[in-house]
C-alpha cells in the first residue's frame, strides 16, 4: 500500500495536466509516458479511484496479490492510502495515474494538495520518458512478495520506500549469512 498524509476523497475526473500516453513499458506491463516535457514542481496527473475504509483496503489488498501470484500481467496492489480510515482504490478504469510504474529512481512522487493525490514531477521528464515513482512499500515481512523490475542503477530488488533501503540491506545481508552457513545433518 502506498502510504501518504491525510486527504479528501478524490473525484472521478482523471485528466492528465500535460499530454501523456500509455505504452508497453519494459518495467511492468503498461507504463504512463511524457509526450511533452515536463518541468520540475509540475503537477502531472491525479490519482483516482474508489473511497474505501481501511478494513476494506486490507481484504481488498489480500485479494489482489493473491490474483497477482496467478497473474503476473495484473499489478498486485493499487490501494493508496489516506489516513488511517481511508484509502483510495485506484483498479478503476477511469484512473490513468495506476499505470505509472515505481522505480528505484524515480522522476516523480506523490503528494497530498488540497485534498487530491497528484503525482508530482520531482525532476525535469524529458518527452518520451516513462512517469515513474517510487510507490513507498513499508519494509515487512512479506516484501519479498513486491519484487523490483525497474533496471535503474539504483535498484534495491524491491518495492521498498527509500528510508527502509537501510533496514532492507542489513535483512538481505543477514538472509546471505544464514544461507551461507552450513547446515548440520
Amino acid at each position: 500500500m502506498i502510504k501518504r498524509k491525510s486527504a479528501q476523497p478524490s473525484n472521478k475526473k482523471n485528466e492528465p495536466l500535460v499530454s501523456l500516453t500509455l505504452k508497453k513499458s519494459s518495467i511492468h506491463n503498461v507504463g504512463l509516458y511524457a509526450n511533452e516535457d515536463i518541468a520540475k514542481g509540475t503537477k502531472i496527473i491525479e490519482y483516482v479511484g474508489e473511497k474505501i475504509t481501511a478494513k476494506e483496503a486490507g481484504r481488498r489488498v489480500d485479494a489482489s496479490l493473491e490474483n497477482h501470484r496467478s497473474n503476473h500481467t495484473h499489478g498486485a496492489v493499487y490501494i493508496f492510502e489516506l489516513n488511517n480510515r481511508y484509502s483510495i482504490d485506484g483498479d478503476v478504469p477511469y484512473n490513468t495515474a495506476r499505470h505509472i510504474n515505481h522505480s528505484c529512481d524515480p522522476n516523480a512522487e506523490t503528494d497530498i494538495i488540497r485534498g487530491k493525490v497528484w503525482i508530482i514531477a520531482i525532476r525535469d521528464i524529458k518527452a518520451g520518458e516513462e512517469i515513474l515513482y517510487n510507490y513507498g512499500y513499508e519494509f515487512k515481512e512479506d516484501y519479498k512478495d513486491h519484487p523490483c523490475l525497474c533496471g535503474s542503477s539504483r535498484c534495491v530488488g524491491f518495492i521498498i520506500h527509500e528510508d527502509s533501503w537501510p533496514q532492507l540491506r542489513r535483512a538481505l545481508k543477514k538472509e546471505s549469512r544464514t544461507s551461507l552457513t552450513p547446515r548440520s545433518k
